[in-house]
C-alpha cells in the first residue's frame, strides 16, 4: 500500500504544479461545450477520495462534514467564482486528507466497508484497498478532464 499512497500523493503534486502556472480566470473558466471548470475537477478529487474513504467504511455518517464537498461532490457544478484562498485550502487538502487517510490505515481505521458500485467506473469496491487504487484512475481521469479544459480556454 506503500506505493499506491506515494503514487496518489505524486500525482496530486502534479495537478498542484500544473494549477500552480494557472490565473484564477483560466481555473474558474468554463469554456463552451463543458459544464464545470478547472478547479472543480480539482476540487472534486480531494472531496471524493475522503467520502468514499470515510463514509462508505462507516466512520463518517454522511459527507457533509467533508469541507468542500456540497460544492465539489458528484453532479455538482460550479455555482461562483472559486477565490486565491480557496485554491489554496484546496491544494493543501489535497495532501493532507491522503495523508490523514494514509494514517488512519496504518491504525486499521478502515476495518469495515458496506461494498458499493462506483458511479464512475461500475466496479464494486469491497475494501478499502480498492477504494484507494481507484482514486489512482478517478484523480488522473479527472486531471485529463482539466488538461482539456486548459485547451479550450
Amino acid at each position: 500500500m506503500k506505493q499506491i499512497f506515494e503514487f496518489i500523493i505524486n500525482s496530486r503534486k502534479a495537478f498542484i504544479k500544473w494549477i500552480d502556472g494557472l490565473t484564477i480566470e483560466q481555473l474558474n473558466k468554463i469554456p463552451d461545450g463543458y459544464n464545470n471548470n478547472i478547479i472543480w475537477n480539482f476540487g472534486h478529487i480531494v472531496v471524493s477520495t475522503q467520502t468514499l474513504c470515510y463514509v462508505r467504511t462507516g466512520i463518517l455518517a454522511d459527507a457533509s462534514s467533508v469541507k468542500f464537498n456540497e460544492f465539489y461532490k458528484k453532479d455538482t457544478r460550479p455555482t461562483y467564482t472559486v477565490t486565491e484562498q480557496e485554491v489554496l485550502e484546496l491544494k493543501a487538502l489535497a495532501l493532507e486528507s491522503i495523508e490523514k487517510i494514509k494514517e488512519d490505515y496504518a491504525n486499521g481505521v478502515f476495518a469495515t466497508i458496506t461494498p458499493f458500485p462506483t458511479a464512475t467506473y461500475g466496479v464494486k469496491m469491497k475494501s478499502i484497498e480498492e477504494i484507494l487504487i481507484t482514486t489512482i484512475g478517478h484523480d488522473n481521469l479527472h486531471y485529463g478532464y482539466a488538461l482539456a479544459l486548459k485547451k479550450n480556454l
